[in-house]
């Protein structure tokens, strides 16, 4: 279990100045919850300790209950997510600091923990969801996009939906039959929501409290075979903003955009180019996929000339589909060669002996690579 030291009670000049509660809360507070909590303008900025080198379940659990300590209004709930603590102890201890009341399990029934947390939501909560694993948001499917995505819109705005869904995500794993799904194209495709992928443990913790704080819906699709990857984390600062990518690797032969697990990828396969070609491969890390910054993508095409786009979901109609696309329209005098994409197959997720011949590697990267520099 992580151990997390409870922060004591803000005081004096170090306690943040409250907000009215309209401006707040963007509707309208529960009942009995107003402007006297004394709750911070940006609580997701309050300075707390810098924590050791984490892990990214330990990031996301500290995310969890830096939000949680932060503002009363955020609540945990999901399949096994309080007694056992989650399938990767995630939300390992959240239960016992803050009580069964803000983290709780669920019934097995996805679509009820949507709703609940739509209805929680309208009713001036902050609710964050876990679906236990990706292949499981399908019964969700309808309450994520015929609601959650639109209730914004639908009442012009008058009614805030911040409501953050976590979702243990793609593969690699080894595990069985839809616990091995990439299903960031679906979200993307809705308008209204929000998709993040961290690829880094100060990346897990700083997306997981930034996208709790957003008035919008937001997917957050936890890379989980990067779970036990170890990094110093910072919690004073985010390295980034919200929305951002980031330049994993400078290059000036090809760019590499990716995300979430294949950023680990890219960055060995750009190793490789190097030693034995001496090719200059630069990774975008594209951390947010709507928002996009397409800017960072785009001036890096502009440098290379070359472009190749990398994820784990099948070719067809997966969001490098997209990202080629608009590479091509908005930069073709800028490029040297096609845009390629090294992807997952147009085939159902395999069995687990067979997954690491089905998830784009390092081979199947630089294979792309070295076409578009055959280019003239």
């Amino acid at each position: 279990m992580t151990q997390i030291i409870e922060r004591p009670p803000m005081q004096g000049d170090d306690a943040p100045e409250p907000l009215g509660g309209q401006e707040r809360w963007g509707h309208h507070p529960p009942e009995g919850q107003g402007d006297d909590r004394g709750i911070g303008a940006d609580p997701m900025l309050t300075a707390v300790p810098t924590a050791p080198t984490l892990t990214m379940a330990q990031a996301i659990n500290r995310a969890l209950h830096d939000a949680m300590a932060a503002d009363e209004r955020v609540l945990v709930f999901g399949e096994d997510v309080a007694t056992l603590g989650g399938v990767f102890r995630v939300t390992e201890g959240l239960a016992d600091t803050f009580g069964g009341q803000r983290c709780f399990d669920t019934p097995l029934a996805e679509s009820a923990i949507v709703g609940i947390a739509i209805g929680m939501a309208i009713r001036g909560f902050v609710p964050v969801p876990e679906i236990q694993f990706d292949g499981f948001a399908a019964p969700a499917f309808d309450q994520m996009v015929s609601h959650l995505a639109k209730y914004r819109m639908r009442t012009r705005g008058d009614v805030d939906m911040p409501v953050t869904i976590r979702i243990p995500s793609f593969g690699g794993i080894g595990a069985v039959e839809h616990h091995s799904e990439s299903t960031e194209s679906y979200w993307l495709h809705t308008a209204g929501l929000k998709v993040v992928v961290p690829s880094t443990p100060s990346d897990a913790y700083w997306l997981l409290r930034q996208s709790i704080t957003s008035r919008d819906p937001v997917i957050y699709l936890e890379p989980k075979r990067r779970y036990w990857t170890r990094e110093a984390l910072d919690t004073n600062a985010p390295a980034l903003p919200f929305g951002r990518a980031a330049v994993r690797r400078t290059g000036a032969d090809v760019t590499v955009v990716t995300y979430g697990s294949l950023v680990a990828t890219a960055m060995s396969a750009a190793d490789l180019a190097a030693d034995q070609h001496g090719w200059g491969l630069e990774v975008i890390d594209l951390r947010s996929l709507n928002p996009l910054d397409f800017d960072t993508v785009a001036d890096s095409v502009r440098k290379t000339g070359r472009a190749v786009v990398m994820h784990e979901g099948p070719r067809t109609l997966g969001f490098g589909a997209e990202l080629a696309a608009r590479i091509q329209e908005e930069l073709f005098y800028h490029l040297e060669a096609p845009v390629l994409r090294a992807t997952g197959f147009d085939t159902p997720y395999p069995p687990a002996r067979l997954e690491k011949l089905w998830l784009p590697g390092p081979d199947r990267l630089l294979d792309c690579v070295e076409r578009v520099m055959e280019q003239p």
